[in-house]
């Protein structure tokens, strides 16, 4: 059911939330994730099928904790061997890629979505999206916040309770508020 305000989300441009076309997307994908939290953890298959109808590509061996949250679903894709822990979010309204052999600790929060900064446009109700990439072999450790528009090199490490506000390289370890490169991987 995309429409214009579907297409201003994903190009970048502001965009209005409330617009009924992306509630109703928002709500398929609430309905989908309550299907998914009440589903049986031994039933992989049921689990995994949820998960195919959910985002917008995903690779094998995908696992996710429940509670999960996400807007829309359909904006996150993810490859091989992804895990995340619980309480996870993903504010999709960009695209989010996420690499093979990722692991997000519990409470790990990724954002694309972002408000005005001046109160009056703030209060017009329109908001605005920026994607979000994570690179291969990346682990996030519990509570890290990643910002919108966002990237994370290959085979980084990004410490417990981060906020994530520009760009890391690959091939380090990094840490703090905000985020910030302490060492290179050898």
């Amino acid at each position: 059911m995309p429409n214009k305000e579907w297409e201003n989300m994903l190009a970048g441009q502001p965009y209005r939330s409330v617009d009924a076309g992306l509630v109703t997307l928002r709500h398929r994908a609430r309905r989908l994730l309550a299907q998914y939290r009440d589903t049986d953890p031994a039933d992989a298959n049921k689990r995994y099928t949820l998960l195919q109808e959910l985002f917008g590509k995903i690779g094998q061996a995908v696992e996710i904790e429940p509670p999960f949250f996400c807007d829309y679903g359909s904006n996150i894709y993810l490859g091989e061997n992804f895990y995340a822990n619980f309480n996870c979010v993903i504010l999709d309204p960009a695209e989010v890629r996420i690499g093979s052999n990722v692991f997000l600790a519990p409470g790990v929060h990724i954002y694309t979505a972002y408000h005005p900064l001046n109160p009056t446009e703030r209060n017009s109700g329109y908001e605005s999206a920026a994607p979000v990439w994570i690179g291969d072999n990346v682990w996030i450790g519990g509570g890290a916040i990643i910002q919108p528009g966002v990237r994370i090199g290959e085979n980084t490490t990004i410490g417990a309770g981060s906020v994530v506000t520009k760009d890391i390289p690959a091939n380090v370890v990094a840490a703090g508020v905000p985020c910030r490169v302490l060492r290179a991987l050898s």
